[in-house]
């Protein structure tokens, strides 16, 4: 008999994407990875050092500090202001490039938003 295929759920294909875009990439001391999650109300970024397995700082669209400004209310503007406090509290660190993860999710919306906040705030890709 042959096995029953199970369709596998969109948070487990977003899982293995991310672990295929993982394999490619590391973040250093000098240049971590700045890594989004999205959920559906919020947005996560955070800065991972791979080399000792440390999350060196995060920030969300609730964390303090996060200010919107003439774009609206929505969530692009809320994530592009993520984005921006994240490469502030880097600069403060001594940090300036990172390697942009996107954890298997599009570059496309919130996720790009998150990156063009960042870029603005002054972090190089």
């Amino acid at each position: 008999m042959r096995p029953i295929h199970t369709p596998k759920s969109r948070t487990e294909l977003r899982y293995r994407r991310h672990l295929r875009v993982r394999k490619k990439m590391e973040g250093t001391p000098e240049r971590p990875r700045l890594v989004v999650f999205r959920s559906l109300k919020h947005i996560y970024a955070q800065l991972v050092d791979d080399t000792r397995g440390v999350t060196l700082m995060g920030v969300s669209d609730v964390s303090e500090g996060v200010t919107v400004e003439g774009d609206g209310p929505g969530k692009i503007a809320r994530s592009k202001a993520t984005g921006k406090l994240i490469a502030d509290k880097a600069r403060a660190a001594g940090i300036t490039s990172v390697v942009f993860d996107r954890a298997g999710y599009r570059y496309h919306g919130r996720v790009q938003a998150v990156a063009d906040g960042a870029r603005e705030g002054g972090l190089e890709f």
